[in-house]
Formats: structure tokens, C-alpha cells, sequence
């Protein structure tokens, strides 16, 4: 699970016409509703700096990812593929980047400036080829592919199967607990599943008094 600061954008997941669609669809989220409020409109930017950040977050606790982020940002001058591709092993070491995710976040560099993706025209692609596109990216698996595309490019029928919090979540408020399941409880909420991933993540932070830690 991600979280970062709202930025306004032409296109939010949460509005208050796809809300009452959603509650009238199923009971669940009139119980969220009700209990918790409605969910904010997560977002980040589009681009380098927050796939990167998403990359980072692959496996560890958002605490630490941030952690980890901040530190290679602030030693390095500018937060771009080239700089990253500057460093050495030794100095992505000493950033606490893995040697795992420091060969995934070369990899996206030089993806990038071989021109063999353009972040930027991510945003005109429908959500498949977005998704063919980065998963295409050694270190880009599903998880981050959907965060990307829910959070920075914020289409509206996204469901993040691979993510914890999202799973735990359902398997609290339905009677789904396998994966299929989960796949086929999600289906009639199509085509707003993104922001029912917003009220489940909304639940799942209230229910455990959290609140999002990123930038």
C-alpha cells in the first residue's frame, strides 16, 4: 500500500457522483462511509521521481522506503536518470538502496534515456499497454505497474491485487478469500474499481488508526 499527498488533477478517483454509484452497488461501502467518512483522492505526480518512489516501496514498509528515498535524494544534486546512473554501488549503498532495487532503478534510468519509454505519454495510453509498457521493465511487476497507474496516472478501474493491505481489507468485509475471489467480488464494481481501492485502503488505515506517512 501507497500513500501520498494530494495534488489536484483533472481526473480524481474520488467525486461524490462515482461515490453514490459505488454505495448503491454494494453495502460495504456505505458501511465505510459511514464509519470512517469517504476516502481522500491519493495522487502523485506523473514521472521519473514517483515510479521510482514506487520501486522503492516494493516489499517494505512505507516508513522505510520514505527513509530510503529521502537519503538518495538528498545526496544527490538532481533526482534524474542520469544521476542516478552516476552513482556508484558504493554510493547506493550508502543511500540504504538495496543492490536489488539499485539494479531496477538503472534499469528504469536507462530505459528512459535510451528512449525506450516515455513517462510522460504514459498518460495518453489506455491502462494495458501502460501496464505492457512498465512491466516490460526488469524490477516492474504488477504491484508497481497498478500503483503507478491508480496513484500517478489515477485511472478509474484499477484494483491492485498484489497489495496487502488492499487483500486484507476485503478479506475483513466479505466473505471472499482467495484471490479468485477477491478478482470475482471486484468485478461488479467495475468500472469504479479504483475508487473502491480507495475506500478499502481507507478502511484499512482508519480501522488501525494510521494515517499516510509519504510524500
Amino acid at each position: 500500500m501507497i500513500f501520498g499527498k494530494i495534488h489536484s488533477m483533472i481526473k480524481d478517483i474520488v467525486n461524490q457522483k462515482d461515490i453514490q454509484e459505488l454505495i448503491s452497488r454494494d453495502h460495504i461501502f456505505g458501511f465505510i462511509s459511514e464509519k470512517f467518512g469517504n476516502p481522500p483522492n491519493w495522487t502523485r505526480p506523473s514521472g521519473f521521481i514517483s515510479l521510482s518512489k514506487t520501486i522503492l516501496e516494493q516489499q517494505v514498509s512505507l516508513a522505510s522506503a520514505n527513509a530510503h528515498y529521502l537519503k538518495l535524494n538528498n545526496y544527490l544534486t538532481e533526482f534524474t536518470p542520469s544521476a542516478i546512473l552516476s552513482l556508484s554501488d558504493e554510493e547506493m549503498r550508502s543511500c540504504q538502496i538495496s543492490r536489488q532495487k539499485s539494479k531496477y532503478l538503472r534499469g528504469l534510468s536507462t530505459e528512459i534515456l535510451s528512449q525506450n519509454i516515455n513517462l510522460e505519454q504514459l498518460q495518453t495510453y489506455d491502462p494495458a499497454e501502460v501496464r505492457r509498457k512498465l512491466t516490460a521493465i526488469k524490477g516492474i511487476g504488477d504491484w508497481t505497474a497498478d500503483i503507478y497507474l491508480l496513484i500517478s496516472l489515477q485511472h478509474k478501474d484499477i484494483f491492485p491485487i498484489a497489495d496487502i493491505a488492499l487483500i486484507n481489507a476485503m478479506k475483513e468485509l466479505t466473505n471472499a478469500q482467495t484471490k479468485e475471489e477477491i478478482l470475482l467480488e471486484a468485478e461488479k464494481w467495475k468500472p469504479l474499481r479504483s475508487l473502491a481501492t480507495y475506500f478499502l485502503w481507507h478502511y484499512y488505515l482508519s480501522k488501525r488508526n494510521r494515517i499516510s506517512v509519504l510524500t
